[in-house]
């Protein structure tokens, strides 16, 4: 059996036995080496954005099963997507694949915050007041099936293949659980990663309640386009011990941690102008 056969008979094996992994690994780190004192009742955030979680991937089982692997199956049959158009060693076919499907979600991420309806469903992973490993998994349902979809049609215009697209999404999942970890990095080991991937250092700039500090940092698991697009913070102003988490809408902890009060977020209040014109912005440190 292929590695990429491998990869489409197991995918769901593959991205859970991950998953697990890496959340109980940095679960144990953010106990043993934590970056930041919790600020709200850790109990309780934890049992509802796990709950949304397990609500996402009901949702998702349920309506659409395998649907990216799906979309690279068919764009392989029918010959659709760039990299079937071209000739390449199949290492170097998956690789091109997952590097464009991560600029493709850091693009994603930055609509999110610049158009209003989509702010609206984002808001809910941001109004999270604090900042640990599940905060990467708090999604609005809504959010979850617009990103397949996103995933789905560049899938098939870049002709990503089964084993990166299953390679991309076990990507995906581990480095949300890792950027959203609540975890001390040493700041040697900091600056060399963010060379290359997105850290949780780097990341919890963008978690800040000021909104020039939330408009920055997209990236998930490259760090290359924010520096390329104009989007990099190196720091936030504060201390990041001191900086406050969340959004300056929703502060009360109720709305802000009960999963009835998640899910009715995207259709409260008024989301006043684009979420990317909040500012002005401060000099960069």
């Amino acid at each position: 059996m292929t590695f990429s056969a491998f990869t489409a008979a197991h995918h769901a094996s593959i991205r859970l036995g991950v998953f697990l992994g890496v959340f109980a690994l940095m679960a144990l780190w953010e106990v043993l080496a934590p970056r930041r004192h919790a600020r709200a009742p850790t109990g309780a955030r934890w049992m509802n954005n796990l709950a949304l979680i397990a609500l996402d991937t009901l949702l998702v089982r349920l309506l659409l099963p395998a649907a990216a692997l799906a979309a690279a199956l068919f764009a392989a049959a029918h010959g659709w997507g760039i990299l079937h158009r071209i000739t390449l060693a199949p290492a170097l076919a998956t690789l091109i694949a997952i590097v464009a499907l991560d600029l493709t979600i850091y693009l994603q991420h930055v609509m999110l915050h610049a158009l209003p309806a989509l702010w609206r469903v984002h808001r809910v992973h941001h109004a999270d007041l604090d900042f640990d490993v599940t905060t990467g998994v708090r999604f609005h349902p809504l959010e979850i099936l617009l990103s397949l979809a996103v995933k789905c049609a560049a899938i098939v215009v870049i002709g990503a293949g089964p084993a990166a697209v299953v390679l991309f999404e076990v990507l995906l999942n581990a480095s949300s659980l890792f950027t959203h970890g609540n975890v001390r990095l040493a700041r040697p080991a900091d600056r060399l990663l963010r060379l290359l991937i997105v850290t949780p250092e780097m990341h919890r700039v963008h978690h800040s309640i000021e909104e020039d500090e939330t408009n920055s940092n997209f990236g998930f698991n490259l760090s290359w386009w924010d520096r390329l697009f104009g989007t990099y913070r190196a720091t936030a102003c504060l201390a990041q011990p001191d900086m406050t988490i969340g959004i300056r809408t929703f502060r009360e902890p109720r709305v802000c941690t009960r999963l009835p009060a998640l899910l009715a977020m995207p259709f409260m209040g008024e989301v006043s102008g684009y979420a990317l014109n909040r500012r002005p912005w401060r000099p960069r440190p």
